[in-house]
């Protein structure tokens, strides 16, 4: 990575020539738990490169409820798709862990885009990724037990924050995956008892990953392979 360059593993993908079109326009800003990013059905004004932190994108349900479709950090980027179209957004993006990202205005965006078929082909690629993300996540809502989603939910919490203790209430949880807090506390308590994890108010810490990764189901690992595949991101 270079000196002058954040930690987002997008813009380090970037070759010098293209990172440097994009340099005057990047504004570093601080990340505050349940800032709102992008609202679904509103034009955005920036574009976001999270090098620290996860942003949850979500979508509302008819009955007032909302669940999460993807959560993306330093691998990826909040409102490209929608800059690169008509800038209206097509979920809530929600800060869930604090931290920092670059910020560049979407006016600018576009042109770097317009100016670069390498940036552009980027942004697509990405956007694919989250693409991948969404079907995994709608798969895993449809097919599989509340146990094996908390545990691939934790695992890609674990991935974007490099820490195996993540600040999460039991009521976020199930605001998250789309089910009623009881059953999140039923899964929970098992999980601890198992000492995979340990719960205490307002924060998981994961004890045993490789048991995390058994209990989960196969759509966290596929759809980081599938990232991997489309945009060369490994975590």
């Amino acid at each position: 990575m270079r000196a002058s360059q954040p930690s987002n593993q997008l813009l380090q993908m970037l070759d010098l020539a293209d990172f440097d079109l994009l340099r005057p326009h990047l504004a570093t800003v601080e990340l505050a738990r349940d800032t709102v990013l992008g609202e679904a059905g509103a034009t955005l004004r920036h574009a976001y490169f999270p090098h620290s932190g996860s942003v949850s994108i979500t979508v509302s349900l008819s009955e007032g409820q909302m669940i999460e479709i993807a959560m993306l950090g330093r691998d990826g980027v909040v409102g490209g798709g929608a800059a690169l179209a008509d800038g209206v957004a097509s979920a809530d993006a929600v800060v869930l862990f604090p931290g920092a990202a670059s910020m560049v205005e979407i006016p600018a965006f576009r042109a770097i885009a317009a100016a670069s078929a390498r940036f552009r082909n980027l942004m697509v690629r990405h956007e694919q990724v989250m693409l991948a993300h969404a079907q995994q996540s709608l798969l895993c809502n449809t097919l599989h037990p509340v146990e094996a989603r908390l545990a691939r939910w934790l695992l890609r919490a674990s991935d974007l924050s490099d820490s195996k203790t993540l600040p999460l209430t039991q009521e976020t949880l199930a605001q998250m995956l789309g089910v009623r807090r009881n059953a999140i506390s039923l899964v929970a308590n098992a999980l601890q008892r198992a000492g995979i994890i340990h719960y205490t108010r307002g924060q998981i810490e994961i004890i045993d990953l490789r048991a995390l990764e058994t209990t989960s189901c196969h759509c966290h690992a596929a759809a980081k392979a599938r990232q991997a595949a489309l945009i060369g991101i490994r975590q």
